[in-house]
């Protein structure tokens, strides 16, 4: 299978973003950010501190999925970021998505603490780390990244390992 979508995902402050920009940069591929698929409504929601529930997240992970399946029906392979902390939510991406990878960002919760501080201006605040821990269904079939490496070697990794 030659891959032409990587879904990066993982909680808050593991370096999906910064990650997925920079990957996509280095393969010349499009960038597509979970975050910009969320209603104004969620992301009002979350900025509030009130975790999202799964009525919530379905019409974000249905309008994620369909950008996935219009860029490889156009030949456009692409980078997206997604929590997609529980195993359902990760089926609805992927499920029969040919040429599809799924990259698990994980790191020490301390790690993942300091980084979403050190954000200004971000919905997501810091007390929902641990919700998000909670919820986490970490993936058997991923290529799991521990996220204390640097930006360079981590892309560098999922290169060498999904053939890219």
């Amino acid at each position: 299978m030659s891959v032409r979508i990587i879904l990066l995902m993982g909680v808050a402050g593991s370096g999906k973003t910064t990650l997925g920009r920079r990957l996509a940069a280095e393969l010349g591929w499009s960038y597509h950010e979970a975050d910009d698929f969320h209603s104004i409504a969620n992301k009002d929601k979350m900025g509030r501190g009130i975790p999202l529930d799964d009525t919530d997240r379905a019409p974000w992970l249905a309008a994620i999925r369909t950008a996935m399946e219009a860029g490889l029906a156009a030949g456009r392979p692409a980078v997206f970021t997604c929590s997609a902390l529980k195993e359902k939510y990760r089926r609805i991406l992927l499920d029969g998505l040919d040429g599809a990878a799924l990259v698990h960002l994980s790191g020490d919760p301390a790690l993942l603490l300091a980084r979403i501080q050190g954000r200004a201006g971000h919905y997501m605040k810091p007390d929902m780390l641990a919700s998000q821990l909670a919820t986490l269904e970490a993936p058997a079939d991923a290529l799991t990244l521990d996220i204390a490496r640097s930006p360079a070697e981590l892309v560098a990794e999922i290169r060498r390992r999904l053939s890219l």
